[in-house]
């Protein structure tokens, strides 16, 4: 049955009968009659069908949290089966926020060294994409904003507060400041994220707090693509301050932005289950001792 609710967890990801044979790796037939097999074993029906997919049913709905809980209890009890005979060992599924890519070196470098029969994959993804990707045990662990907006039934652990700066080009006349209030900044000329990013949504909010209109000229989803439009000069961008001192080179300044100093939790989402599969609680516990490393920092914001 555990192959089966994989393979419904995959069709009410992918919501079309072809796409989800296709991740299932199996042909069109072969999903549906598992399916049909799988709602015949339960006595209901769990998907609404016409000449396509339409979507679940109540019952469906029902069976697909029960389908994700057990699917994921399935593959804790594998993976605890094998450490016990092998050893820590397998491939952990992370995502983060693009603007935590900087930091993920600090929990991921020393996760690795420490478990060397591991391998690990990073996602870039955001906010959003984070929860739904977690929510359907497409990866292990994310890294995303905790307070700004809700983040479901999820365990959350902080790991460290971000804080914000300008980036602009240094032959800039801003680049002979300091430090920049965000009234100021959001005067110049700016390129920033697009507003399905989150970081996006946190700078607006601070923005309105002040009151300060901020109308980009330029917009884009990619970290990389802001950069390579601050390099020209017509550009400043805003962007945390660890981010953007990993990125910055010298022909570029990186500014305090202060009035206020303002700041957002960041840290790890993992699925709300105990006990965690062995690879998922080696990384928790890294994880624990990197937010004791920060903690002087989060119990000064918090």
């Amino acid at each position: 049955m555990i192959e089966k609710l994989e393979m419904f967890i995959t069709l009410a990801r992918e919501r079309h009968f072809g796409h989800a044979a296709e991740a299932c790796g199996v042909s069109q037939p072969a999903l549906s009659a598992s399916i049909k097999q799988l709602e015949e074993q339960l006595g209901v029906l769990l998907v609404l069908r016409g000449s396509r997919y339409q979507g679940l049913t109540p019952e469906g709905q029902r069976v697909l949290e029960w389908a994700r809980r057990l699917v994921g209890d399935a593959r804790t009890m594998q993976q605890e089966l094998k450490t016990i005979r092998d050893g820590l060992s397998g491939h952990l599924k992370m995502a983060t926020i693009p603007t935590a890519l900087s930091y993920v070196p600090a929990l991921t470098a020393p996760f690795v060294a420490g478990n060397p029969g591991v391998t690990v994959s990073v996602l870039s993804r955001s906010s959003a994409e984070i929860l739904s990707l977690l929510e359907n045990l497409e990866i292990d662990v994310g890294i995303t904003y905790l307070e700004n907006e809700p983040v479901g039934k999820v365990m959350q652990m902080p790991l460290y507060r971000e804080t914000y700066c300008l980036v602009t080009r240094a032959d800039t006349e801003q680049a002979a400041r300091k430090k920049i209030s965000w009234q100021d900044a959001s005067r110049l000329p700016l390129c920033l994220l697009t507003k399905d990013m989150q970081n996006r949504r946190i700078l607006d909010g601070i923005l309105t707090e002040i009151s300060a209109d901020v109308a980009p000229t330029l917009e884009s989803d990619s970290i990389v693509t802001l950069f390579a439009h601050v390099q020209t000069g017509l550009w400043s961008t805003i962007m945390p301050e660890s981010l953007a001192t990993t990125l910055a080179n010298e022909a570029l300044k990186v500014i305090p932005l202060v009035e206020p100093v303002a700041g957002a939790l960041v840290g790890l989402v993992a699925p709300h289950r105990e006990p965690h599969a062995p690879i998922i609680s080696a990384l928790l516990r890294q994880a624990r001792h990197l937010a004791e490393t920060n903690k002087p920092d989060l119990e000064t914001h918090l």
